[in-house]
């Protein structure tokens, strides 16, 4: 493609770089010149303008941002949808909720193609739901050649999928401390959201005392496809309630404590089939925590081992939640640190 000034004589047919003013109305960058165009600018003193012209075999900037998503996602299959192009964009969007699966190398080599030529995705594993925008398709030029284009869309097949959520539902067990305050009631609804708006059913909540023999029981009378645990007090080791009760109960810890922070204290392991998630205290708040990640990557049936939670460090220091006890800053000069400890 060939830019900058352009004789008039010679602009039918390239298409007007930036916009222009006539008397008669703003002549819009992007128009593809015809003569009646070129009569106004003539008209009106423009000569010569600047223009892109495309070389044989450029394919325009709304053909190739819709081909080039039509790559990505080729067909209902992804759990994606393609907006229609405009503006050389291209915008991609989910077609329910679930997490984005990505391709990090072939989005890579996609974007090294030509500069002209970008897909900017949402990040790895993030969570979108139904028509939440997950990434878009821009050609920055008013046209690209077409051999980088077909180069870009050899890459872009398989590149992204929706990961859809494949357990049905989930079972909720909330332990309780005589005379601690209650907070159950705004802490089980925050879970209960997290695990609707995954599209998962809402299964039963028990509550139990916060005892390992309680739990246990507990846990063996839950039914769903995912069971989830929030204690009444914070789990402090592998030996405290949570894990031993799940032991207890016939299963295994795959993993205590993560590398995200609010979300330290989460528990993960399994009993029979049943994957076990108990929720660190900062889960009673619907701000993000580190036990999103775990318990929206097992809904859409994504494995999580304790490798890969010990990988979620990096990116792992989420927003300070404003209403912690304990903020992580330490306090100004003279200002006395509380001594109450933060939900983890």
């Amino acid at each position: 493609m060939r830019f900058g000034p352009l004789p008039l004589d010679a602009a039918e047919g390239a298409i007007l770089a930036h916009s222009v003013a006539l008397p008669g109305g703003r002549l819009r960058k992007g128009q593809v010149l015809g003569a009646d165009h070129i009569s106004k600018l003539r008209a009106a003193g423009h000569d010569p303008v600047i223009a892109a012209c495309p070389d044989p075999g450029d394919v325009d900037e709304n053909t190739a941002a819709a081909r080039l998503a039509s790559a990505l996602v080729p067909d209902d299959r992804t759990g994606l949808a393609v907006d229609a192009a405009f503006t050389g964009r291209a915008n991609i969007r989910a077609t329910g909720p679930g997490l984005i699966a990505l391709s990090p190398d072939a989005i890579a080599a996609l974007n090294a193609v030509d500069p002209m030529i970008t897909l900017a995705t949402l990040p790895q594993w993030q969570r979108v739901e139904t028509g939440m925008m997950v990434a878009t398709v821009k050609i920055i030029s008013y046209a690209v050649n077409a051999r980088a284009l077909e180069a870009a869309m050899v890459h872009a097949t398989g590149a992204m999928r929706r990961a859809a959520p494949v357990l049905r539902d989930a079972d909720l067990v909330v332990t309780e401390v005589p005379g601690s305050p209650d907070r159950s009631d705004k802490g089980i609804t925050a879970v209960w959201d997290r695990v609707t708006r995954l599209g998962l059913r809402a299964g039963e909540t028990l509550h139990v005392p916060h005892d390992e023999d309680a739990l246990a029981d507990a846990l063996g009378r839950c039914r769903a496809d995912l069971v989830l645990v929030l204690t009444g007090s914070a789990t402090s080791d592998i030996a405290d309630v949570a894990p031993a009760a799940l032991v207890r109960a016939g299963g295994q810890v795959t993993r205590f404590g993560m590398p995200v922070d609010p979300g330290n204290l989460l528990v993960l392991g399994r009993l029979g089939p049943r994957p076990v998630i108990g929720l660190p205290g900062c889960a009673r708040s619907p701000a993000l925590n580190g036990a999103d990640w775990v318990l929206e990557r097992i809904a859409c049936g994504i494995p999580v081992s304790s490798g890969d939670i010990a990988a979620m460090g990096v990116g792992g220091l989420l927003k300070e939640i404003p209403t912690r006890p304990q903020p992580r800053a330490k306090p100004p000069s003279g200002q006395a640190a509380s001594l109450s400890r933060p939900a983890r």
